[in-house]
């Protein structure tokens, strides 16, 4: 959609200038008439590279914007105003476009729901349905707090899955790393002293002087090799058997797997118990919980769920089925069904795991710490043993 710019004067007299991202100058300048302003200038205006590429919206970016739409809904002000508002203090160029292109929509007679549905990358299904229950249920400003604080506590969680992968990627990186010089820079000044000194090589030493051999004349080769093996998995995720044999592998990993499968059902019951709290019906709060699972051994299973409820079956039976949710989780969603709680069930349950994430991720890190120190150092420390046993057998000739 292109970027205008316009001038402008007020009903006051006063001239205006800003920026507007609509499709026509003619829609620009109904807009402006419509704001009871008289347009000046109106132009198109080359779009910047450095917006374009650059410009970011973060969650926590719409978790503001959300709350202080809810506070300005509560306070009775109305809907377009809030948004004009909104759009006038956001610092976020990006979102504050965004913002502008739905209050265009709002002003021209479409739902606010609606309107935000035409930007899926700023609010995804899941808000989308949440605002349109909260706009025919006349509880617009409840629904958006709720929904600010599911994106807080949904980004908390991704965060400390995030977190929990840096330490473990840090020290394979730096043991790649070590290895590599090790073998192009540090081995070959051993191997011209051991063909100089003409002794036999232990088997050992012989097979990381070929290594290192074959890192500097085939690195490029190596290199080659990862960039292709990563692209192939990038490829095959892509395609639907093979992300649902990656899920599956990565739910069964020893450790990892536990931390994402908690994580997976922590996100699972807080979606879902937030859009059932806000009035979304249960098979379409499960339709967009599935995909938001980020998992498809988690999807595959919450739809089993839906098509189940769809025939007239229990939310929790299918889930048991699955073999995905643990007993405790199916148990607490069978009460919830029966006592006609099934919202507070689930966000028990959501900030239950959440404490478990934490545990999980804890006990992770202390253990990938030792394993990940012991791993390099047997890898570095095998290369020096290696090195040093021909040096060992000169000295014993020697003597």
């Amino acid at each position: 959609m292109p970027t205008f710019s316009y001038s402008a004067r007020s009903a006051t007299g006063e001239l205006r200038s800003g920026e507007i991202e609509l499709p026509s100058r003619e829609e620009v300048i109904g807009y402006l008439r419509r704001q009871r302003m008289i347009p000046v200038k109106v132009e198109a205006k080359r779009r910047s590279l450095e917006i374009n590429l650059g410009a970011r919206i973060k969650t926590r970016d719409v978790v503001i914007f959300t709350r202080q739409f809810a506070t300005m809904i509560n306070a009775g002000l109305p809907l377009v105003q809030s948004l004009d508002i909104l759009a006038r203090q956001s610092e976020n160029k990006a979102l504050r476009k965004v913002v502008e292109q739905v209050l265009y929509d709002v002003e021209s007679g479409n739902t606010l729901a609606d309107s935000m549905r035409k930007h899926p990358k700023v609010f995804s299904d899941l808000y989308v349905n949440m605002v349109a229950a909260g706009e025919a249920g006349g509880i617009l400003d409840v629904i958006l707090l709720r929904l600010a604080a599911y994106l807080e506590k949904n980004d908390a969680l991704v965060r400390k899955i995030k977190g929990a992968m840096v330490y473990p990627s840090v020290i394979m990186a730096v043991a790649v790393i070590a290895i590599a010089v090790l073998l192009i820079f540090v081995i070959p000044t051993f191997q011209n002293m051991f063909e100089s000194a003409g002794v036999p090589l232990p088997g050992m030493t012989q097979l990381v002087i070929d290594l290192s051999a074959f890192l500097q004349a085939y690195w490029w080769a190596a290199l080659g090799a990862l960039v292709a093996l990563a692209f192939v998995i990038r490829q095959v995720y892509r395609t639907s058997g093979g992300r649902l044999a990656i899920d599956r592998f990565l739910l069964r990993a020893p450790i990892f797997g536990d931390l994402l499968r908690k994580a997976g059902v922590a996100r699972f019951t807080r979606t879902l118990g937030t859009l059932v709290a806000s009035g979304v019906s249960i098979l379409e709060g499960l339709e967009i919980t599935a995909r938001t699972a980020g998992n498809r051994v988690l999807h595959d299973a919450i739809m089993n769920s839906r098509a189940s409820i769809a025939s007239g079956d229990t939310i929790s039976e299918p889930l048991k089925r699955s073999g995905v949710f643990p007993p405790m989780v199916v148990q607490m969603i069978n009460v919830g069904e029966q006592t006609g709680g099934l919202d507070e069930m689930l966000t028990k349950i959501a900030d239950f795991y959440d404490e478990e994430v934490d545990a999980a991720v804890e006990a992770m890190l202390s253990l990938m710490e030792p394993v990940m120190i012991v791993f390099l150092g047997g890898i570095v420390g095998s290369m020096i043993v290696a090195m040093y046993l021909p040096i060992f057998d000169m000295v014993n000739a020697i003597q």
